[in-house]
């Protein structure tokens, strides 16, 4: 897509990229002039005391005892003492600084507008067929007891749904529910519960192409958010039984385990399945990852994705297509659940450096950000843990990832809040030639170029 040919918005754009660069360089500028030598060496400082951070950071993860108390002690005070020095020797400079880049940054993604660079392809809405027996699971426990607070079963019952509320005392296969439903003829699956359960019968709904209607009454709602809902009101969602909308989105599966948000092998999916971290998180977690962090306990894995191999990371992650990782204000959103792809990231620090390169490097070796229709999860023992979505399981290896395009019809309410606009990335090289530019020519040349 080219820029905004009309000349009076060009125009605009190509003074708000002038206005994006010189704000941008001004704030680099503004505290260097008013420290002079004692600003760069301030900057210096500050670059050295994340890494030191950085450092006592990883420390306190793999170390036991008093140097483990003492990393932390370093991790806090660091930052503080660099933020103290930072206001009390260039506290006006800093202000405006972080004025000016504000500037910057609005005037960028202004210039940026249209270019392509941040647009993102709508879910496509298809028209809902009226449904006559809908089915619904509800967990009153779930979310701290929203199906309760928010009368969730009466509402559903008075649309004309078919109700199970789940027993907190016994557990129940809420996959023979569905199917058992299905059988009866139930003609629409729902859940009021956590992602976990909303996998599973999601899951039962696609295997016989039913449509999928998503409470969010769960803790964290991660596939509501993605899918626009209201979190705030899950009885809003019980709109699209009335005057709801179908998107057609991807499911996916470890090995036969569905998935609607990611499945994560490593570190974090061998510590939620200790015995005690249901009890004390905090502990469980600082007590197993020294070990699991230094390849001293738990599985040494192996990741194949596409042409690319992961050799002993110590977390990875698969996602039902893909987190956004370049917008700070959108971490853990997914502009869309139908790009028919899964989202792969993997970890591995081997030593402190290395910690502090993954926080300060732009592009640094130990992560790995990718995508794959598949991805073979693979360990030094028969069972690998895993987590999906949140759920703690043993799965046995290899574990093979997969996404089924499309696989999944969700009913949602016509109206709703959607998920929040992705910001245009701030892309200074096209800034800089926007910037540049004389008149239309180059636009127009950049445009025959595409």
């Amino acid at each position: 897509m080219a820029l905004d040919l009309s000349g009076r918005a060009y125009l605009k754009q190509r003074w708000a990229a002038r206005a994006a660069l010189l704000a941008a360089g001004l704030a680099l500028l503004v505290p260097l002039l008013y420290g002079g030598v004692g600003g760069v060496l301030l900057l210096l400082a500050g670059a050295a005391g994340l890494a030191v951070s950085a450092v006592a950071v990883w420390w306190t993860l793999t170390l036991r005892g008093p140097l483990r108390w003492v990393a932390a002690l370093v991790a806090m005070t660091v930052p503080a003492a660099l933020v103290a020095l930072f206001a009390a020797t260039l506290f006006w400079s800093l202000l405006a600084s972080v004025a000016l880049w504000t500037v910057a940054v609005w005037s960028g993604r202004y210039a940026l507008r249209g270019t392509g660079s941040s647009r993102v392809r709508v879910m496509r809405e298809r028209k809902a067929p009226p449904v006559r027996r809908p089915f619904l699971i509800m967990n009153p426990r779930s979310g701290g007891g929203k199906v309760v607070q928010f009368a969730l079963k009466e509402k559903a019952e008075a649309l004309g749904a078919e109700v199970v509320l789940l027993d907190p005392e016994q557990q129940q296969d809420v996959t023979a529910l569905a199917r058992k439903a299905v059988a009866n003829g139930a003609d629409l699956l729902g859940v009021a519960g956590g992602d976990g359960t909303q996998a599973l019968v999601a899951a039962v709904a696609a295997e016989h192409d039913l449509p999928f209607l998503v409470i969010s009454a769960g803790t964290r709602n991660h596939f509501a958010m993605d899918l626009g809902l209201d979190r705030e009101d899950p009885s809003t969602c019980l709109d699209a039984l009335t005057d709801g909308v179908e998107l057609r989105v991807d499911l996916g599966f470890a090995g036969e385990r569905p998935f609607v948000n990611n499945a994560s092998f490593g570190a974090y999916a061998a510590i939620v399945q200790s015995p005690g971290y249901r009890d004390d998180k905090i502990g469980t977690s600082l007590e197993l990852l020294p070990d699991l962090l230094l390849g001293e306990q738990g599985p040494q894995l192996t990741a194949r994705a596409a042409d690319t191999t992961l050799e002993t990371p110590q977390a990875v992650l698969i996602s039902n297509n893909v987190y956004r990782t370049d917008d700070p204000f959108g971490l853990g959103y997914r502009d869309r659940l139908d790009g028919g792809v899964l989202g792969v990231l993997g970890i591995r620090v081997d030593n402190a450096a290395q910690a502090a390169a993954l926080l300060l490097a732009p592009h640094p070796h130990g992560l790995t950000i990718l995508t794959a229709t598949e991805v073979v999860v693979d360990a030094d023992r028969a069972e690998i843990e895993a987590g999906l979505d949140g759920e703690a399981l043993l799965l046995p290896a290899p574990v093979r990832c997969r996404i089924a395009p499309g696989a999944l019809r969700v009913r949602v309410p016509r109206r709703r809040p959607g998920v929040p606009r992705r910001k245009a990335r701030l892309d200074w090289r096209r800034l800089r030639k926007l910037a540049a530019s004389v008149g239309r020519t180059a636009v127009h040349h950049r445009h025959h170029q595409r």
